[in-house]
C-alpha cells in the first residue's frame, strides 16, 4: 500500500488550513471571546492528548507506569507546583513503579 498519495493529501490541507487563517478579518481575531476559546481549545486538546499518550497502546487501553506517572504529575499540579518540578515528579513516579515491576 502506498501512502505517499495520503501524506501529501493531508499536507495540502494543512497548508491550505494555514493559508486560510490569514483570510479571517482582524476585527474577528481582536474579540476577546475568540482569544479564550482558542486559549481553552488549545488547552483540552493537549490535556486529550497526553492522558490517550498515557492509557492507549496501539489500540488497547493499558494501565502501567505511564498513567500512574500521569497520576502524580496530576498532583503535583494541583499543589501548583513549577513545571520543571511537575516533569521530575512524573519521571520519578514511572521510573518508581517501573522499578516495583508495575510495566
Amino acid at each position: 500500500m502506498n501512502l505517499w498519495p495520503w501524506i501529501l493529501l493531508s499536507a495540502a490541507l494543512a497548508f491550505g488550513t494555514k493559508l486560510l487563517g490569514y483570510l479571517v478579518p482582524a476585527k474577528v481575531l481582536a474579540n476577546p471571546r475568540m482569544s479564550r476559546v482558542a486559549g481553552t481549545l488549545t488547552i483540552g486538546l493537549l490535556a486529550a492528548l497526553t492522558v490517550l499518550n498515557a492509557a492507549v497502546s496501539g489500540q488497547h487501553l493499558v494501565t502501567d507506569a505511564r498513567l500512574g506517572a500521569l497520576l502524580a504529575a496530576a498532583v503535583a499540579l494541583r499543589f501548583k507546583a513549577p513545571f520543571l518540578v511537575v516533569v521530575l515528579v512524573g519521571a520519578g513516579a514511572a521510573a518508581g513503579l517501573r522499578l516495583l515491576g508495575w510495566a
